[in-house]
């Protein structure tokens, strides 16, 4: 089943798409075209992406899985209950990982784009 892509997920993704890096340009250019296939079971938000890649150029991130953005999650509190990694296959936004490294601490989309830090 697909679904729009929820504001979260979107916010994230802008989060951690830096504008002023050109791999990163070229995936922010996918993002109005992509939708939410699957989510993750486990409850961490995890979302695995559906994409129209007749829509789109692929970004220059290799012909495989590459791992093309990363950012650690800070808490107020100066936690660090997790970390987002963005995917790619072939240079198109395959899926947006939320990864907990903390049982105590909910780690979602929402929650991550709280404890992103922006660029400085």
């Amino acid at each position: 089943m697909t679904e729009s892509l929820p504001a979260d997920v979107a916010d994230v993704l802008a989060l951690v798409l830096d504008a002023d890096d050109p791999v990163h340009a070229a995936l922010r250019k996918q993002v109005p075209h992509l939708s939410v296939r699957a989510r993750c079971t486990c409850g961490c938000g995890t979302a695995y992406f559906a994409l129209d890649t007749s829509e789109v150029e692929p970004a220059p991130t290799g012909a495989g899985t590459a791992v093309a953005a990363e950012a650690q999650l800070l808490t107020e509190a100066g936690e660090c209950p997790g970390e987002v990694l963005v995917f790619t296959q072939g240079g198109y936004l395959s899926w947006l990982e939320v990864c907990s490294w903390n049982d105590d601490i909910e780690v979602t989309p929402a929650a991550a784009r709280h404890w992103l830090r922006p660029r400085s």
